[in-house]
């Protein structure tokens, strides 16, 4: 037996010995702990209406175990603290999971939280330290960016024959777990790094940054910031007649950057973990469903969402019963198929440390639309 565990059963055996027994005698309580308000504002709308669109069909279909699905939104306000004293509330009120938040300096505050008392917490942040804090609750929705960043970097590599990149970063726990795990990838490629332009979260005026990428005379530029920035980034990079291609990596060729960037994300390419324009049957339904409720494009945090509130009912169907550390040891090491539960959309596996494993997707952006251009396989 591994020292990691060791750790989890030891771990479990304090929880179990300090918590109150928990009924889950009437409804099976699902906490979503998610920016409704502030900057995450935008992606957290986008998980919460999947994830009642999910919930919705899954008590229309019975619930799970004969139980019915009660979610209570709890809002962030895309602010970390705040976020930490919402999953204690969520506890309180007793949550069997937790489902997000999505931004990651969040999550790092209030993961271990949910790991002391217990409660298996499925996020959709991309931060790679996220699954590198030995918790044995944690588990993505998403690819972590130290997975993804391989990715786009072969294609950099192989396909466009790419020697030096400009890199632009938001500098909080998102910008950075990325742009370091871009930057690792790139050294290992032999690929210069001849600008790196760091921002800030909010920030409105792109003017001076655009300035240092243009005049790095990189092959490449590559952009890893949040959505309404990369926007701005994006229209300004266009005003400045800026020629060189631009990469990025799902945020940068979002929905919701295509809204607010109109034609300036037109030629845009990157690598994307999920999206609404995948040539997979069961996203092409979700997409079309989500539309229909809801009358706006869904994005890939809803996706996640969605995916991950048919985790718990597989999960807890699989257990047999509603226990929190049996659908912690359980998702552990699991791989789920469409076939083993249609709501999973895509065959998705989750390591000993919570990491998702997929197939994934290179896009382009064109005429204010993803287009896929390759499907990648499972790592």
């Amino acid at each position: 037996m591994t020292k990691r565990a060791l750790a989890s059963i030891a771990i479990a055996m304090a929880i179990s010995a300090s918590l109150p027994n928990i009924s889950w005698a009437d409804t099976i309580k699902i906490a979503n702990v998610i920016e409704l308000s502030g900057a995450g504002a935008t992606v957290g709308s986008n998980w919460r209406d999947a994830l009642k669109l999910a919930f919705e069909e899954i008590n229309a279909a019975g619930g799970i175990l004969g139980e019915q699905v009660e979610v209570t939104d709890y809002d962030t306000q895309t602010d970390p603290t705040t976020s930490r004293a919402m999953v204690q509330k969520a506890i309180d009120d007793g949550a069997y999971v937790i489902m997000g938040p999505i931004y990651s300096g969040s999550v790092k505050v209030n993961m271990m939280v949910a790991q002391q008392n217990g409660v298996p917490q499925l996020t959709g942040a991309e931060a790679p330290f996220i699954t590198g804090m030995g918790n044995p609750y944690i588990f993505r929705t998403s690819f972590g960016a130290q997975q993804s960043m391989p990715k786009l970097v072969k294609y950099l590599t192989e396909e466009m024959k790419v020697k030096s990149v400009a890199v632009a970063w938001v500098n909080d726990d998102f910008g950075k777990g990325g742009r370091d795990s871009f930057v690792a990838e790139l050294e290992k490629a032999g690929i210069a790094v001849n600008a790196d332009v760091s921002s800030e979260v909010g920030q409105a005026d792109f003017a001076a940054d655009v300035i240092k990428l243009k005049s790095s005379n990189a092959d490449a530029i590559f952009a890893y910031l949040h959505e309404e920035e990369s926007a701005r980034l994006l229209k300004e990079i266009r005003k400045q007649g800026v020629t060189q291609p631009i990469f990025g990596e799902t945020t940068l060729m979002n929905q919701k950057v295509v809204d607010l960037a109109g034609d300036a994300v037109n030629g845009v390419r990157g690598h994307v973990g999920l999206t609404a324009n995948a040539p997979i049957p069961g996203i092409e339904e979700f997409a079309r469903k989500f539309e229909a409720k809801y009358n706006y494009k869904p994005d890939h945090n809803a996706i996640k969402a969605y995916m991950g509130a048919y985790v718990v009912k597989y999960v807890t169907t699989k257990n047999g019963k509603v226990d929190r550390q049996s659908f912690a040891d359980a998702l552990h090491g699991l791989t789920i198929t469409p076939a083993d539960e249609p709501g999973i959309l895509m065959e998705t596996s989750w390591d000993d440390k919570g990491e998702v494993n997929r197939e994934s997707f290179l896009v382009e952006v064109k005429d204010g639309k993803q287009t896929v251009v390759t499907t990648l396989p499972k790592l």
